[in-house]
């Protein structure tokens, strides 16, 4: 059974960072299982954004919004996914949601953020200013 956890969420001031983990137990990181993982937010009221996404060859892609101050990483090895968040800004704040899927049309996710097979709980983060 695929499960990913989220952590490293919190409150920081306008310009900190904070770095948020994703550990995915049940799944094999290769063509015939999980190709794609990636960050997606969510505030009340608003549609789902995709935030980066990372296939397992480490092709990345980040939001234009994040791009910059944000860095998505993947270490195999230990079937972590990571999102490095510097220069954070009020507008970052959203509930953070980790996401795989097998798709190998990885970018693509970006622009689908409801369509990923399996997702986490979701760790709260907010910028206050």
């Amino acid at each position: 059974q695929v499960q990913l956890v989220e952590s490293g969420g919190g409150s920081v001031e306008a310009g900190g960072s904070l770095r948020l983990s994703c550990a995915a137990s049940g799944v094999t990181f290769s063509t015939a299982g999980v190709y794609c993982m990636g960050w997606f937010r969510q505030t009340p009221g608003k549609w789902r954004e995709g935030v980066a996404i990372i296939d397992i060859i480490g092709r990345k892609r980040h939001a234009d919004s994040v791009q910059g101050r944000f860095k998505i990483s993947l270490d195999n090895a230990k079937n972590i996914m990571y999102l490095q968040m510097n220069s954070l800004k009020p507008d970052d704040t959203a509930m953070y949601y980790c996401a795989a899927d097998p798709t190998q049309l990885c970018p693509q996710l970006l622009d689908r953020p409801t369509a990923a097979n399996y997702w986490g709980q979701g760790t709260q983060v907010t910028v206050s200013s």
